[in-house]
């Protein structure tokens, strides 16, 4: 049987082995709690999907249930086939899901300003020119990471001297030590970890190049807002409310995502205050215009085929957020 068949065989395998599962987790909840399931990759710019499932553990209220996902794409399959209901996933991706015919609106944008470019540290890289004949890693060619360093790399008349290449972010780090990668851009704690280490050089933080970067943001199916706006509401004030909580109490939000991620304290701590002040968590409303303008990227280095993208925004629930009165993680919730 060719190799080909084989891996499209083990990749079926696999999928109905995470499907299963993920049936299983989703049974496993007890009681008559209603109960939001939100699909996240442990980076910080998801740093409300654990605070808001920590949040809701105990209690009578809307039960905000956090499920991990070790890629974007296997999140968005998930999305697609209604096992989460809400969905922090890398910016482009949820114009192709828009133009795939998903219906899903962009309720909010998560903490920005965390992704970081890094270069393997033998290499002594001091500029992108420095990386010509090297490979860098990027999350998915839908990602604002790969929209970036396609932008730099034009700017630079350095287009067909990098290779790009995608991967998912928890086997950065290790690609790069191993030798395999020269240079990866990614969300935090994943550059973290190898600067943390010693293995890296910073090459750029994705402020220094694109202000107000977006990395991951929140999408809902049209329909969950046309039957309960009110709980759409409620998981988007949070969202956004969590974010003026942990600026407040750092070393408890640090407690909290180190246990959900799977990660030290130490690294953790490293990622969300290295430099201080860096997080940027008060920037949550969704623009039209910043979609369109990843939009026009995408289009600009053929990634998609038009750039339309219809009325993707929905900002009036983020608009509705009151960010005072944020008192214990549980006055999270309480949008008043």
């Amino acid at each position: 049987m060719p190799f080909n068949v084989w891996r499209v065989i083990a990749f079926i395998l696999a999928w109905l082995v995470f499907i299963s599962f993920l049936h299983q987790t989703l049974n496993s909840e007890s009681g008559d709690r209603k109960t939001i399931y939100i699909g996240y990759m442990p980076v910080v710019t998801n740093l409300a999907a654990p605070l808001l499932d920590y949040a809701t553990q105990e209690g009578s209220g809307i039960r905000f249930k956090a499920l991990k996902f070790s890629s974007f794409a296997e999140m968005a399959e998930a999305l697609r086939h209604n096992e989460i209901q809400a969905a922090l996933m890398i910016a482009p991706l949820s114009i192709v899901l828009k133009q795939q015919g998903e219906d899903i609106k962009v309720v909010y944008i998560g903490n920005r300003h965390e992704s970081s470019l890094v270069t393997r540290k033998d290499l002594n890289i001091k500029t992108l020119k420095d990386l010509k004949g090297k490979t860098i890693a990027v999350p998915m060619r839908y990602s604002g990471h790969n929209l970036s360093i396609l932008y730099l790399l034009e700017q630079q008349g350095l287009s067909d001297d990098i290779k790009i290449v995608e991967m998912n972010p928890p086997d950065m780090a290790s690609a790069l030590v191993s030798g395999s990668l020269d240079a990866y851009y990614v969300g935090e704690p994943f550059a973290a970890q190898t600067l943390k280490s010693g293995d890296a050089n910073l090459l750029h933080y994705v402020e220094d190049v694109w202000p107000n970067f977006i990395c991951n943001l929140m999408v809902v199916k049209q329909d969950l807002i046309e039957k309960d706006a009110a709980t759409v509401e409620q998981l988007v004030s949070a969202a956004a409310r969590s974010g003026f909580w942990a600026e407040q109490n750092m070393d408890d939000a640090i407690n909290v995502a180190a246990r959900y991620w799977n990660q030290s304290k130490d690294l953790v701590r490293y990622a969300l205050t290295q430099p201080k002040k860096r997080i940027v968590f008060n920037q949550y409303i969704p623009k039209q215009e910043e979609m369109l303008y990843l939009a026009d990227l995408m289009l600009k280095y053929d990634l998609i085929e038009d750039n339309n993208i219809g009325t993707l925004v929905d900002d009036r629930f983020a608009k509705s957020v009151k960010p005072d009165n944020i008192k214990d993680i549980n006055s999270i919730l309480i949008n008043n």
